[in-house]
């Protein structure tokens, strides 16, 4: 047994595992399971389709939105210093989005709107109720979607090609889908929250990144960018071909475009963070003990706890239904609600990035779950992948 799971069930979990590969669901992956201060890792495939270099467990991926939840702790350690303040205005700090201007609906045309019924706050970003985020609707359905597009603001791993300033210009300059406050909308607020934390600390938000939270954790594969000898661990990253099925190579770390920072350093995943499943883990043990690490505390228990409630009223959560099931949703992660399989636990919270990563903490059973692999995915509802790994998690439970 390790940690409180039995060898059994590790080994169920490794051919389970093994036949995500061997069907083709993905082309490698990396899993790693913590409990009772013991860590179990299994690596599978390889880091390039067709390729022959073997994943490891030091394999760098792009972990895409499992970066919010590492933004959200970056926010929570300026309001425990009080510099940020979770009900107070972000006026100051960013005047782009003082006093924003509301559609009347969300198919209106973008000059028929009514004046925002108060101001965006930083709990607002934390919850995802800025007002405005991924619209959930086919390309083009809306007049707001294409402003978002032609302004260079859709959500993507990628990130836009310009840095903070002008991205919260061009953010600001469009109306707001909804008034602040009144509903969950994905993504776009932890980006605004990167320039937030940047501006309120006068540093670029990829260095608070690297001094607050990556340095003290010892998460040293981690970052925006990597040093040029490192490119080599980093596995390649695949959408699939909608009209083929078959995987199609993104954004390589062949094409160099990986050994410098990014123009837009980003608080919600695009341009994606990279990170290993040993670094990620660290940030979830973190979580996990109420924000105390190796060398001292990062966060207080009361601002792990606070991250980690439900903050959504049922209408704010309103047809966003395929991101939360039965659960919630804290700072910046997912948090299960009612038990409905193996797969899931009350209580439980995480957060998942599209290129194919999840990751999820379960203080009731004391384990860290990480899945990192490198395809994409294809709808916000999770793979099949993860839905197994958590099965062979719980299933093996051994005390």
């Amino acid at each position: 047994m390790s940690g409180g799971l039995s060898q059994v069930g590790l080994e169920r979990m490794r051919k389970v595992l093994d036949g995500t590969v061997a069907r083709g669901d993905v082309p490698g992956l990396v899993a790693l399971v913590h409990r009772g201060g013991e860590t179990y890792v299994t690596e599978h495939g390889t880091t390039e389709a067709g390729g022959d270099v073997p994943m490891r467990r030091d394999t760098v991926f792009r972990i895409a939105s499992m970066g919010k939840p590492i933004t959200a702790v970056a926010a929570m350690i300026l309001v425990e210093e009080c510099r940020l303040r979770l009900d107070d205005p972000v006026d100051d700090l960013l005047p782009e989005l003082a006093a924003p201007r509301v559609l009347r609906r969300i198919g209106a045309p973008l000059d028929d709107t009514v004046p925002a019924e108060r101001s965006i706050t930083l709990r607002d970003l934390l919850t995802f109720r800025l007002g405005i985020g991924a619209i959930m609707a086919p390309p083009g359905s809306h007049p707001i979607q294409r402003a978002i597009e032609e302004a260079g603001l859709g959500v993507g791993p990628d990130g836009p090609p310009f840095g903070p300033d002008e991205w919260i210009k061009r953010l600001g300059a469009l109306p707001l889908v909804h008034q602040p406050g009144a509903a969950w909308m994905y993504h776009t607020a932890a980006d605004v929250l990167g320039v937030l934390i940047s501006r309120a600390v006068g540093q670029p938000f990829d260095e608070f990144l690297r001094e607050r939270v990556f340095e003290p954790l010892g998460m040293r594969d981690t970052g925006f960018h990597l040093p040029a000898g490192k490119l080599g661990r980093m596995a390649e990253s695949y959408v699939t071909d909608p009209a083929t099925g078959r995987l199609v190579r993104r954004n390589s770390p062949r094409d160099g475009a990986w050994d410098r920072p990014p123009a837009f350093p980003s608080g919600g995943g695009g341009p994606s963070l990279l990170s290993t499943a040993d670094d990620y883990l660290a940030f979830c043990r973190m979580l996990l003990a109420k924000g105390r690490y190796d060398g001292g505390r990062l966060l207080s228990r009361a601002s792990v706890e606070l991250m980690t409630t439900d903050h959504l009223t049922p209408e704010q959560k309103a047809g966003n239904e395929v991101f939360f099931g039965s659960g919630g949703w804290g700072f910046a992660v997912g948090i299960n609600g009612r038990r409905e399989d193996l797969a899931s636990k009350p209580g439980r919270f995480g957060w998942g990035g599209g290129l194919g990563t999840s990751m999820s903490v379960d203080p009731a059973e004391d384990m860290v779950g990480i899945v990192l692999t490198q395809r994409a995915m294809e709808s916000p509802r999770p793979p099949r992948v993860f839905q197994d790994f958590w099965t062979a998690a719980y299933a093996a439970l051994d005390d």
